[in-house]
């Protein structure tokens, strides 16, 4: 081949490769996660329609679990930490273990709140209020958007990192003017990895108290056996059923 056109080659195989090089460096500028590319942005209606469609494959969980009274006015701080086991047949289970052991089970229709150092354990008929505990306590555990949107007026209050983690932030208010009565307001935090609360925050009404509720150690879908859900005190208990 002549040295002329044998040159023009090797420029046009340069100029080629300089192309592809060009275009692999875009493409790693647009696909990396260094490059500073903009992540997905949610919004609320993103957001209830992602629970809709993971509120349909959801079974079971188990978390720790750490809950925080704070009373405003005296700015007083009490937590509780523990385990919760939840199953999505209605079933709930909460071993407190610090600062004092508490047990809180619900079975369907049946919460029991057992207190090992009085050897007492309350027992609570929900009946025709079961669809208001129902809000409370099993917010977030497979709940839809859609039942969201029956209950409360949502509200999108952005993205937050909570542990590292990336959630989504609501703000709940609910609609029964007998649960506003109670609670003026609901903040929740959605952890995007699994959909399943990492935060939630209960204000009282009138007084600005709350509830904080945080989760740990989050596992989905695990096998939970009947057998945590049954309520085995000891012999010695007192039974009382407090009037609702």
């Amino acid at each position: 081949m002549p040295t002329r056109s044998l040159n023009y080659c090797r420029l046009k195989f340069a100029a080629r490769g300089a192309a592809f090089f060009a275009v692999f460096l875009l493409a790693c500028a647009t696909f990396s996660p260094r490059s500073g590319a903009q992540k997905f942005s949610w919004n609320l209606d993103g957001v209830l329609k992602q629970l809709d469609e993971e509120s349909k494959g959801f079974q079971s969980l188990t978390a720790a679990i750490d809950r925080t009274k704070v009373t405003v006015v005296v700015n007083d701080k009490s937590t509780e930490s523990g385990e919760i086991w939840v199953r999505r047949d209605d079933k709930m289970r909460i071993d407190f273990d610090k600062p004092d052991k508490r047990t809180i089970m619900r079975n369907g229709n049946t919460l029991d709140v057992y207190t090992p150092k009085i050897s007492r354990v309350e027992e609570y008929d929900l009946g025709k209020h079961r669809a208001l505990v129902d809000q409370f306590l099993l917010l977030g555990f497979g709940t839809s958007g859609s039942n969201l949107e029956k209950s409360y007026l949502v509200t999108f209050l952005g993205e937050e990192a909570i542990d590292g983690r990336r959630t989504v932030k609501l703000e709940l208010t609910p609609k029964s003017e007998d649960v506003r009565n109670q609670v003026s307001k609901i903040h929740i935090w959605i952890d995007i990895a699994t959909w399943l609360p990492d935060q939630q925050q209960f204000f009282e009404t009138g007084s600005g108290d709350y509830l904080l509720i945080h989760y740990s150690n989050v596992v989905k879908n695990v096998r939970i056996g009947d057998d945590q859900f049954k309520p085995n005190w000891p012999k010695n208990t007192s039974r009382i059923k407090p009037t609702n």
